[in-house]
């Protein structure tokens, strides 16, 4: 796993109430496994795919988070690596996928505070350029556009376009454009394009 700057965990909100945000543990696997199952509520592929990052070789490390409440894993976020097809060379970018809160700490923001943390992460590795699949509402909100609008080709018809969605951040430069391609992993786990626009792809 990915260190990055900063501290290890952070409170989401002032004065020490609500949710910490910290790297995941090993310790944390079954809790995570639980996340998805309920959040997703889609049998074995959601969680499989999340070990099945967790292992993948890759350029760059997965980086993954968790929030807790009380000691209590209730919600996830992964990055794992990608590749942008760019006119110069190959770039390595990262994938946030998938997103999940169990659903009786939904609608608290806890989502919200795990993308703002990832994003952070990935800006400290020097990663230029964030994917996902996503409602272009929730992930408009919170540091993402839509790809095509800003030079990004998608990887699948199957993704409608305003749910592609990039967040660029300090490293990107203007010649990093082209096409995204996803992992081998998500390929074999059918979870490229599996959402409408507003639905949200793999994030809960």
């Amino acid at each position: 796993m990915t260190s990055h700057d900063g501290p290890e965990g952070s409170r989401a909100a002032s004065g020490g109430a609500g949710p910490v945000i910290r790297q995941e543990t090993a310790d944390d696997h079954p809790d995570v496994r639980e996340v998805h199952t309920r959040a997703f509520d889609d049998g074995e592929r959601v969680p499989g795919l999340v070990e099945a990052l967790r292992v993948a070789e890759a350029a760059v490390a997965p980086m993954s988070f968790v929030a807790t409440v009380d000691d209590r894993v209730v919600g996830h976020v992964l990055l794992s690596a990608a590749r942008l097809d760019a006119p110069r060379r190959i770039v390595d970018v990262l994938t946030l996928s998938p997103l999940g809160v169990l659903p009786e700490f939904q609608r608290q923001g806890i989502g919200t505070r795990l993308v703002a943390h990832a994003l952070a992460a990935a800006d400290s590795q020097g990663v230029p350029l964030v994917f996902l699949e996503g409602s272009p509402h929730y992930y408009g909100e919170r540091g993402f556009e839509r790809a095509d609008a800003v030079g990004f080709r998608s990887p699948s018809l199957r993704i409608p376009e305003p749910a592609f969605q990039v967040a660029r951040l300090s490293a990107h430069e203007p010649w990093m454009t082209g096409t995204f391609v996803y992992s081998e992993v998500f390929w074999a786990f059918d979870c490229v394009g599996l959402r409408e626009p507003e639905g949200g792809a793999f994030t809960s």
